[in-house]
């Protein structure tokens, strides 16, 4: 059994409030646009696509048009949303499909909070067809590292020591290994990182509620955060962080990952003691021109 990091209760119970007020989707709709253009360079049309885990309905709608058989699996049933495609609730971390099932899955800012990515990513490469693609956006770890910073300093001052308040999202450079770990062949992983400048820290603090995402980690410390405790982290963020025009900057970094389901058409590397020429003889070639 997987180390538990996440609260997964709590964090769906937070989507669901935040899904009943004004929900902050802009990163979501960003993760979106990237994905759909990503996918209008693939010369394929996927056929039968699922649509994992992502907290709002906004990927699938994208991806939704007549002749597709599009399935939603949403966290929620507030967040499930309609469209032209078929709806369950059901957790990414236990999917409910058949193996071959779907020649395309993408997920949009939702693997983050899984306890157990690599088990995930098994379960996705198995419900996808051969010569399938895999493909997701994730919050990465370069996000909050200023928030992270205020908060630890804040605490160690007037506490003595810090407690974990913003997730340990993975690193870009460790989700390749998981893609080959998974049995996805010609995987590929990038990151876009977005600054997001405030008013004030308090408005991040009303964005995080707005997305659901709150502290949620499973050992996150129980007892409410003081006034003087917050106030004082505010102040840190605004001192360190803060911009010439007094405005204050959030980091958000997010990850792209893919992966293909394995064929025998695609393209494979060449097995070692199978090249023409030795590298020391090609390095003393000349060069033409």
């Amino acid at each position: 059994m997987s180390h538990v990091i996440f609260d997964r209760a709590l964090l769906r119970a937070r989507l669901d409030r935040a899904l009943a007020g004004e929900a902050a989707d802009f990163l979501l709709a960003r993760a979106v646009e990237d994905m759909i253009e990503r996918l209008a360079t693939i010369k394929r049309d996927f056929a039968n696509v699922l649509d994992l885990g992502t907290p709002g309905p906004q990927l699938a709608e994208s991806l939704a048009r007549e002749g597709r058989s599009l399935t939603r699996a949403a966290p929620t049933r507030k967040a499930l949303g309609a469209g032209l495609f078929a709806g369950l609730v059901a957790d990414e971390e236990a999917l409910p499909f058949a193996n071959e099932a779907f020649d395309l899955i993408v997920s949009g800012l939702a693997l983050q909070h899984a306890n157990d990515l690599p088990g995930v990513l098994v379960q996705a490469r198995r419900a996808l067809k051969p010569d399938g693609l895999f493909l997701a956006a994730m919050i990465g770890g370069q996000s909050l590292s200023e928030l992270r910073a205020a908060f630890a300093e804040a605490e160690e001052e007037i506490e003595g020591g810090a407690s974990p308040h913003v997730a340990p999202f993975a690193d870009v450079r460790d989700l390749g290994g998981l893609l080959q770990r998974a049995g996805f062949a010609l995987p590929v992983t990038d990151t876009d990182v977005v600054t997001v400048r405030y008013g004030n820290p308090f408005r991040l603090f009303a964005d995080l509620r707005a997305m659901g995402a709150s502290n949620a980690l499973a050992h996150r410390r129980r007892k409410p955060m003081s006034r003087r405790l917050l106030m004082r982290a505010a102040e840190i963020y605004a001192e360190r962080f803060a911009d010439a025009d007094g405005r204050v900057r959030a980091t958000f970094e997010i990850m792209f990952l893919s992966g293909w389901a394995p064929h025998e058409s695609q393209q494979k590397p060449l097995k070692p003691g199978s090249a023409q020429m030795r590298l020391a003889d090609a390095l003393k070639a000349p060069r033409e021109g």
